[in-house]
């Protein structure tokens, strides 16, 4: 059951087909980021008069370059019981959001179901327009990430094209958000990685759907940038030794922050009790807003707006120490991950030290986003493209200093767990790694004429193919069940030469392949093949809408 068509011409039906997919996608991330915004428009509303204090925000996103009211104490003890559901959604095997985007993309695991997704991004949500360390960011990212499971559900997807289109939905959420498509892209394809690698396979697919959202996005909300930054101009010769001082001195600070986030060992961040640290953080947070200052609360992004605008001076480094110790205390609970968490806090302590330095405290301001953003990130060329896409082309040379510098100086340290030193070590790329869930060993390539103990082949209607028809060495694959065989018995399954069906995934199992064992939509299969034989088997599917 080969393929008529050519290999070449199979390859470019692939190739459109993800373009198609990732542009649809970026279109449905696009109208759920529009909804997104109308509810945490109306969360902050609610906070508003709950709370009685209004952070700024950022001219992109709607918000105002001021604050209003005063924070009230007793209405500051929401903030506790925000930071125990954020947390007890948020298991510390997956960390915020971004990690966990990580961590399913190396390791192949699937993401938690439908429902959980929305919980999580309900608590993000809740958490972020409350005023805890949760940057705007996250509920998108989530939002990006629900859209590809949504898509899932009309389309049938293989797992590569599934885990591919998971990352361009989170690209184009990002892009939303961040008001930056291009740098989200290129951020989603390098924060998979420690040490400037890039996942160049998902960079077009990830562009295609962070272009096609904010298209989308923009219709509805305009195509402002995020920050109102006036025309910098190019640092001047004789400032630039205070400029790198200031890169060396938010990248320190983002060092000890990544260290001290580590000494809470994940025995303790990970126990039972993991919602109680998160209550815990609120209650810290609550303090903090009452007896010190109510500017605490929120992301962060709209203090980075004032920053920019000249409104922070020296009071920006009292400020941006005081998110520091948040990130450094939460960052083991999934507070303050993210990118504009980091962003705020180097920017502010970059606008408190330029302003003693006597630069210029917007360039400062950007200079010092870069740094941190790339230490807790390892994102050197997306923290540059972000500050050129908001500050200008003139910053563009001493960002890429600046990102160069952090990310010499910091070496692989850094808020994402689940990232991985080089394409090498990812499950994604290592023929090595295992394809089953936890628990079930992965069976090393072997040769045809060794393989004895392995189930009947499939179908089972007729015998299995001869060991002629075989060429080379098989493999295991696991791909979800085709569209056109769900509620199919396996004995009526047709498969070409030289593929089998040795395993069904079934509610975390991995199940025998009995004949009469009907498939179900969130089944997912385990084929022996030869790589040839599995590519024609994919072919046909694809071909035929399964």
């Amino acid at each position: 059951m080969r393929s008529p068509l050519p290999r070449s011409v199979l390859t470019r039906l692939e190739t459109g087909r993800l373009v198609v997919l990732s542009v649809l996608l970026g279109m449905l991330v696009g109208g759920l980021g529009i909804l997104l915004r109308l509810a945490l428009d109306a969360l902050a509303t609610l906070r508003d008069v709950v709370i009685g204090y209004s952070p700024p925000g950022t001219p992109g996103e709607g918000g105002l370059m001021m604050t209003f009211g005063a924070a009230l104490p007793w209405a500051l003890l929401v903030l506790p019981a925000l930071g125990m559901l954020y947390t007890a959604l948020t298991p510390a095997r997956r960390g915020d959001a971004l990690n966990a985007l990580i961590a399913s993309y190396h390791t192949r695991a699937p993401l938690p179901g439908l429902r959980s997704q929305v919980g999580t991004l309900g608590a993000a949500a809740a958490a972020n327009a409350s005023g805890l360390l949760v940057g705007r960011d996250t509920p998108f990212l989530l939002a990006g990430q629900l859209g590809a499971a949504l898509l899932r559900r009309v389309t049938s997807l293989d797992a590569v094209e599934f885990r591919t289109l998971t990352l361009a939905g989170a690209a184009s959420a990002l892009g939303l958000v961040l008001h930056a498509p291009l740098a989200a892209a290129v951020l989603l394809a390098e924060v998979l990685y420690r040490r400037f690698e890039f996942e160049f396979e998902v960079l077009m697919p990830c562009l295609l759907a962070a272009v096609a959202g904010s298209a989308v996005y923009g219709l509805a909300f305009g195509f402002s940038p995020l920050f109102s930054v006036p025309t910098l101009p190019a640092p001047a010769a004789p400032q630039l030794a205070q400029y790198l001082l200031i890169a060396l001195a938010t990248t320190l600070a983002a060092v000890v922050a990544v260290l001290l986030s580590r000494l809470l060992p994940t025995t303790v961040t990970g126990a039972w009790y993991r919602p109680l640290l998160g209550g815990l953080f609120g209650l810290l947070t609550a303090a903090v807003a009452v007896f010190v200052t109510p500017d605490i609360l929120g992301g962060g992004s709209g203090w980075q707006q004032l920053a920019l605008s000249g409104f922070v001076g020296t009071e920006g480094l009292g400020l941006g120490l005081l998110r520091w110790t948040l990130l450094a205390l939460g960052a083991q609970l999934a507070f303050g991950g993210g990118v504009l968490p980091s962003v705020a806090i180097g920017g502010l302590l970059g606008t408190g030290l330029g302003s003693l330095l006597g630069v210029d405290p917007a360039i400062a301001s950007m200079i010092g986003a870069v740094s941190v953003l790339t230490v807790t990130l390892n994102v050197p060329v997306a923290a540059a493209l972000l500050a050129t896409t908001w500050g200008g082309e003139a910053l563009l040379p001493l960002a890429l200093v600046a990102a160069g510098i952090a990310h010499v100086l910091s070496g692989p340290r850094g808020l994402m767990d689940a990232q991985v030193t080089a394409r090498k070590d990812s499950g994604a790329h290592n023929t090595a790694a295992p394809l089953l869930p936890e628990g079930i060993r992965y069976a090393p390539r072997v040769n045809v004429v060794n393989v004895t103990s392995v189930p009947a082949a499939v179908p089972f209607d007729r015998p299995a193919a001869p060991e002629g028809a075989l060429r080379g060495e098989r493999e295991l694959y696991r791909r979800s069940v085709p569209r056109s065989w769900q509620g199919t018995r396996l004995s009526l399954v047709a498969l070409p030469p030289g593929v089998e069906v040795v395993g069904v995934i079934r509610d975390g199992t991995v199940r025998v392949p009995r004949p009469d064992l009907r498939l179900t939509p969130d089944d997912e299969l385990i084929f022996l093949a030869d790589a040839e034989a599995f590519a024609a088997l994919e072919g046909v599917l694809r071909l035929t809408g399964s």
